[in-house]
């Protein structure tokens, strides 16, 4: 063995605590020590190994000090992993709820980059459907759509969208041209309870009511697959929408036009919680990668 120096222990779990809860104090009080014996480690660490970790007074990590907290992380996984206990990975369980398209389109995408990253985290996908209250209760956390206004759990907004009228190529030739509101007249519009029309009529100036006739969808991604069927236009999430628009199997209605206009949703996606989840270092390492990957 080389005669390089391994930092102590308490260091690290030091380090460590400190980038999750981002609070001396709390670190102290999770570790059992002093609020300056927090501080202490942390200099002692970054002497050691010649690397300042710490940004700014809010404790983001700087670059480096990121690339060592995964590699810390992965180390400290490892010493949790007792001889003989047969059966027993180490790892860390994440269960996540997330509504079907959001996952299909947005999260599935990027979930690689985050199991690469932490291969010490095992992530449990399931699916929920508020409309239908197929709902996970035991989710650490959850993925909802909506106003934000949640009394039941703690919650960050991940992304906003815009919602514009899409349609398949064959439709749009077939139907069009699109050059003005008025066009949708007449047009087979797709409905959702998720994506009300009201929406994009009344940022078109259309006092028009909701659609009570037409196919009806309870699921985004389930709408965005009958408008690229060819079986009319359906108002869409355009961040949801985007595996559609990329291999072209949905398009806007027309270009420099209204159709190209897009109207902001009332509603965003938001990551949620119940109390005390993100004391766990799984959960805040994931609120924290998802964030940042949806900037």
């Amino acid at each position: 063995m080389s005669g390089a120096r391994i930092p102590p222990i308490q260091c690290l779990l030091t380090f460590e605590a400190l980038a999750r809860l981002r609070s001396v104090t709390q670190s102290a009080d999770e570790l059992c020590v002093t609020p300056s014996a927090v501080s202490h480690r942390v200099r002692q660490l970054e002497e050691m190994i010649g690397t300042k970790l710490f940004g700014r007074a809010d404790f983001s990590l700087t670059t480096e000090g990121a690339e060592y907290l995964a590699h810390v992380r992965e180390g400290l996984a490892m010493l949790q992993r007792f001889p003989g206990a047969a059966g027993t990975s180490g790892k860390r369980k994440l269960r996540l709820a997330v509504t079907p398209t959001f996952a299909r389109a947005i999260l599935i995408p990027r979930l690689a980059q985050f199991t690469q990253a932490y291969p010490e985290i095992d992530i449990a996908l399931q699916v929920s459907i508020p409309l239908l209250d197929v709902v996970a209760e035991d989710a650490d956390l959850m993925v909802r759509f909506g106003t934000g206004r949640y009394a039941d759990v703690e919650h960050l907004c991940l992304t906003k969208d815009s919602v514009a009228p899409l349609a398949s190529p064959s439709y749009v030739r077939e139907n069009g041209p699109f050059e003005v509101a008025q066009d949708l007249e007449g047009a087979a519009l797709l409905r959702s309870p998720l994506e009300p029309w009201r929406t994009w009529f009344a940022a078109n100036q259309q006092n028009w009511p909701e659609p009570l006739e037409g196919s009806q969808f309870n699921d985004i991604g389930l709408m965005c697959d009958a408008a690229a069927a060819g079986m009319g236009v359906a108002l869409v999430r355009l961040k949801l929408a985007q595996p559609w628009l990329e291999n072209g199997t949905l398009v806007h209605l027309g270009s420099n036009t209204v159709f190209s206009h897009h109207v902001p949703s009332p509603h965003a996606h938001y990551l949620c919680w119940r109390t005390g989840a993100m004391d766990r270092w799984e959960c805040a390492t994931f609120a924290d990668w998802l964030q940042k990957s949806l900037a």
